[in-house]
């Protein structure tokens, strides 16, 4: 798909549908070091297969019925189902992180070492178009009908980029008054923003305290998920940025989602993934590598 094509397809997008939950559902979990990534089925909390990758696969995001991964070191992306690697995408310098269009197509992955967003057409393997934003791009999120996307501009950056898809260009920046690190928008519209150096988080326009940066965050079953892999916690909080109960996490557990009433945090530092269900409460924590970056449910 081209450019021009592309445009026609976000369009559509308010109408297009994400693919319903289903059981057997799997968490692919990156083990970085080892070239791989694990699969995880989400009935049996078990170990259940491994797909060889290319080095360095980080960040993993589900986009349709595939997942994207990037391979910081390599500057490169594969697209992978349960089983195997389908297409891998070059001509990136340093891809950090995808979030995925509504048509289950299209993905928009942050390439820090080009400082832009990239589209990428996940079912071709090809780029389809980039744009420039003034900072290292790492984390970012995307608007419902898929016309919007925030990133935020480094681990800790002063500015939120807020780009348009269609045609993508950079047209504004937001400034939250802390160093930003993670951004997700919430299902009722508000935007949350992590710290990456403090423990601070905005809900919307408001200001809220939290656990120790960085906090990452997800939403789900009318909750937001918010971890601190430093402070080795998952808050479980309202909307309105109330904490409503919190549970352990192993140190290290960075990255979120949620999906298929589950919670899933990989730990960078211990290679586990802890798994809990729809309303935060612990179910398993299985041992995956020697280290894990990133998961998410497919």
């Amino acid at each position: 798909m081209n450019r021009r094509e592309f445009l026609a397809a976000a369009a559509a997008a308010p109408f297009a549908l994400r693919a319903p939950g289903r059981p057997g559902r799997v968490a692919l979990v990156t083990c970085d070091a080892e070239s791989r990534l694990a699969v995880v089925d989400l009935h049996t909390l078990r170990i259940v297969g491994s797909i060889p990758t290319l080095g360095d696969p980080r960040a993993v995001e589900r986009i349709g019925v595939v997942a994207l991964v990037c391979h910081t070191a390599e500057g490169a992306l594969s697209i992978v189902d349960r089983t195997r690697v389908r297409h891998v995408v070059r001509g990136l310098v340093e891809p950090r992180y995808a979030a995925a269009h509504p048509d289950g197509m299209h993905a928009f992955v942050t390439d820090s070492g080009r400082s832009s967003v990239a589209i990428v057409d996940t079912r071709r393997g090809t780029i389809v178009d980039r744009v420039r934003l003034p900072g290292w791009a790492r984390h970012l999120t995307i608007s419902h009908d898929g016309s919007r996307v925030w990133a935020g501009l480094g681990s800790a950056s002063e500015h939120v980029a807020v780009v348009s898809t269609a045609p993508l260009r950079h047209v504004d920046t937001l400034t939250p008054g802390f160093l930003a690190h993670d951004v997700g928008l919430a299902p009722d519209g508000r935007l949350w923003v992590t710290s990456g150096s403090a423990g601070l988080l905005a809900v919307g326009e408001r200001t809220r305290r939290a656990d120790r940066a960085p906090q990452h965050v997800t939403f789900g079953n009318g909750r937001v998920f918010v971890t601190s892999g430093d402070s080795g916690t998952l808050h479980v909080q309202a909307h309105d940025g109330r904490v409503l109960s919190s549970a352990a996490a192993p140190i290290g557990s960075y990255n979120v989602q949620f999906a298929a009433n589950r919670v899933i945090t990989p730990s960078l530092l211990h290679g586990t993934l802890a798994v809990f269900d729809a309303l935060g409460r612990p179910l398993k924590t299985l041992s995956v590598a020697a280290s894990c970056h990133d998961a998410c449910v497919l």
